[in-house]
């Protein structure tokens, strides 16, 4: 359906993206600065005040206003810091060299802190620094240029603050968020008291179930007191479904109040209860930033409760299963079918839910403090990704040897050879060669626009409003389809840039040729430092996590049932689990930035890699009861370990050969739903323990067990 297809389309467009605004900032922060620069009102060159100005006023940065504000000034501050050194290098090659290579560490540093918005500060940084080695010898521009950038930034940061007052950080995605977060509150308070504190636990339940309603009713009041529309619509739909999800918890509580005589249920359940809620809060954060990467980790999420809820339903219902399971299990059956209905109406809240965000893996439990959007993508750990580090040495040497080439050749606007290269340059080679040839294609075309435009001799205020209709365009489009916004800015810088000289196509081949040269060298970094794709290295890798699981699993079973301590071998063992799983994730990163084409699969693998590593805690916490005090030596634990030690065997081969399940895996599955550990007595001690994290390792395993299955037809 194309957007005009439907009179609702439009109006539901613009109303949850923000490209329209994004456009208008941009052109109220680039054309302001412009004209005080041409009719002289402005002292400065107006040209670094404009790009300061343009690229802060075109970040679309949520959160916290504390932290939007620091953000922007820290931004304005890396700008005016890349002029002054660029200013002060211009004129040496090995200076230039040198703080090329300062840039594009700090613009890595900026790439490692955020992913949403460290790649736009990054290169409008490198853009400005190239843009300043272009000084003219002589010329004493340090105090001016520094002070240039600091008043377009400050312009800039006016033009970002202005909107605020008048449109608040989403107040209504916030009170529908505030909901989500109660229901994840719910299923904390189901799973976190063991049973011997029951009265506590029931005060607790009963008072998250109140603030669920009062979360419901508030964000309900607060939708209904606004004008009806496609927004409205949207988040009334995802608050019922909170509504909905809400009342399926509440008479799961009262269903499985009838099993806690089964001492196997709540350790067998506690797995499902921790993911469902941080479904819930993920649903939440989601919804206040309406990011893609966050609803690409809802997805993940959602597909992980499925299997949890299959695994966990196959073990309550089985033969010969009392009213009182088999109510457990219709319950549970509701919530399994209501959760893709949930991801649905999420998607509607998500602008751009198709583009593929950048999004961690690994799905870590969430708190109340993951809802600040802006937080939320700030990453910072020290631990840099090995593929963000090739990424840098990649764009070091590019910059380097776009920078020698415009020196020592004395390329005519040759800085456009290293900043084109920096801008086509993606993580893998597809990405790249789609990045490049959008770049040149839309080049050539604005340039060659622009240029027969010029020979219409506009007067200077229609050549002014042809400048702010491409710089507004551009900022509307360059986020949707970068190959038309290309177009547009090549057409206004060529504009701008000859409107004051003979009409001639010079500068025209020149930035094509210098834009074209900058793509090919990116084209043939990528080739060199990206020679294999991450999709064909992840199932050995994923493979070998599984087996490490095993190990580990197969050594704590040894010591359960010989009485022996947590030893030396036992650690070396949680080491190579804990290293084989980080490799998974770090694997699973670097997949999430190959091509379109090479991802298939992505969220499967997630999901096994996160039960995986589900068991790896729950091994972690039987660990600290291993004390060589007692042991629980029951037939019925080594028999455990066989059906465990069966079923990673068999998910591991499936993964690593990219074929079905074996028939084996299809009896480990039944064994373990259908023979659960036998609980031992309240007084046995480590074997009490024992009992719930192996029961919790069941339920992952039949979960993991679960999604091979149902991936098969898939593969088929």
């Amino acid at each position: 359906m194309s957007m005009t297809s439907h009179p609702l389309r439009l109006p539901r467009h613009a109303s949850l993206s923000p490209d329209v605004s994004r456009a208008g900032r941009a052109t109220i922060a680039f054309m302001v600065p412009l004209l005080l620069g041409a009719t002289g009102w402005l002292p400065v060159d107006a040209t670094f005040a404009t790009l300061a100005a343009q690229n802060l006023a075109m970040l679309d940065v949520r959160g916290d206003y504390r932290f939007r504000f620091a953000l922007l000034i820290a931004a304005g501050c890396m700008f005016i810091g890349a002029v002054a050194l660029g200013t002060v290098v211009a004129h040496t090659l090995l200076g230039a060299l040198a703080a090329s290579v300062l840039i594009t560490v700090c613009a890595a540093g900026w790439r490692h802190v955020s992913s949403d918005y460290g790649p736009s500060i990054a290169i409008a940084s490198t853009f400005v620094f190239l843009l300043s080695l272009a000084t003219p010898p002589g010329a004493p521009a340090i105090a001016s240029h520094c002070a240039a950038t600091g008043v377009g930034a400050l312009w800039g940061i006016v033009v970002q603050v202005a909107a605020w007052p008048f449109r608040p950080q989403h107040p209504l995605r916030r009170s529908v968020a505030d909901a989500w977060v109660a229901v994840g509150d719910l299923f904390d308070a189901m799973g976190e008291a063991p049973p011997a504190a029951e009265a506590s636990r029931q005060s607790k339940l009963g008072d998250k179930e109140a603030a669920v309603r009062v979360a419901l009713d508030h964000a309900s009041t607060a939708l209904a007191a606004r004008p009806a529309s496609p927004v409205r619509a949207d988040l009334e739909a995802i608050n019922f479904a909170a509504a909905r999800l809400a009342m399926r918890v509440g008479a799961l509580h009262t269903a499985l109040e009838a099993l806690e005589a089964e001492n196997w249920l709540r350790p067998a359940i506690q797995p499902l209860l921790t993911n469902l809620s941080n479904v819930a809060r993920s649903i939440a954060v989601t919804i206040v930033s309406h990011q893609p990467a966050h609803l690409g980790t809802c997805d993940v999420r959602i597909r992980r409760a499925s299997a949890l809820l299959r695994a966990v339903r196959a073990r309550i219902a089985g033969p010969g299963a009392a009213g009182a399971a088999m109510q457990v299990d219709e319950i549970l059956s509701q919530i399994e079918v209501h959760l893709p209905k949930v991801r649905d109406v999420l998607r509607a809240t998500v602008q751009r839910a198709d583009e593929r965000g950048a999004f961690s893996l690994e799905l870590l439990d969430l708190r109340a403090v993951a809802l600040r959007p802006l937080a939320s993508a700030l990453n910072l750990h020290w631990h840099f990704d090995a593929a963000l580090l090739r990424f840098t040495l990649r764009s070091a040497t590019l910059t380097a040897l776009g920078i020698l080439a415009y020196k020592e050749l004395h390329l005519p606007h040759g800085y456009w050879v290293p900043f084109t290269s920096v801008v086509v340059l993606q993580p893998d080679y597809g990405s790249t060669r789609k990045k490049a040839a959008q770049r040149v294609l839309g080049t050539l075309v604005g340039s060659v626009a622009a240029s027969l435009i010029l020979w219409l001799r506009l007067p200077f205020p229609l050549l002014m409003l042809a400048c702010a209709a491409t710089i507004f365009t551009f900022g509307y489009w360059l986020k949707r389809d970068y190959g038309i916004a290309v177009v547009f800015i090549t057409l206004f810088v060529v504009l701008l840039t000859e409107a004051s000289r003979p009409v001639t196509f010079a500068l025209t081949l020149e930035r094509s040729g210098a834009t074209l040269a900058g793509g090919l060298l990116a084209l043939l970094a990528a080739q060199l430092f990206w020679p294999i794709w991450e999709r064909d290295r992840l199932p050995p890798i994923l493979a070998s996590a599984l087996r490490a699981n095993r190990d580990y699993l197969r050594l704590q079973i040894e010591r359960l049932t010989s009485g022996q301590a947590f030893d030396a071998t036992a650690r070396e063992a949680k080491r190579r689990a804990e290293r084989a799983n980080g490799a998974v994730f770090s694997s699973l990163k670097r997949l999430n930035g190959d091509p379109k084409n090479r991802r298939e699969g992505l969220e499967h693998a997630a999901t096994i890699a996160n039960g995986n590593q589900r068991i790896i805690r729950a091994l972690n916490v039987l660990a600290l009861h291993l004390r060589g005090q007692e042991a629980w030596d029951d037939p019925s634990v080594r028999r455990f370990a066989r059906q465990a030690e069966h079923a990673f065997d068999a998910i591991a081969v499936a993964v690593a050969s990219e074929a079905e399940l074996a028939p084996a895996a299809a009896a480990a599955l039944q064994a373990l739903e259908r023979e659960p550990l036998p609980a031992p007595a309240e007084s046995a001690g480590t074997a009490r323990w024992a009992f719930r994290q192996l029961t919790q390792v069941t339920t992952e395993l039949c979960a993991l067990l679960v999604t091979m299955q149902e991936a098969a037809p898939a593969r088929g």
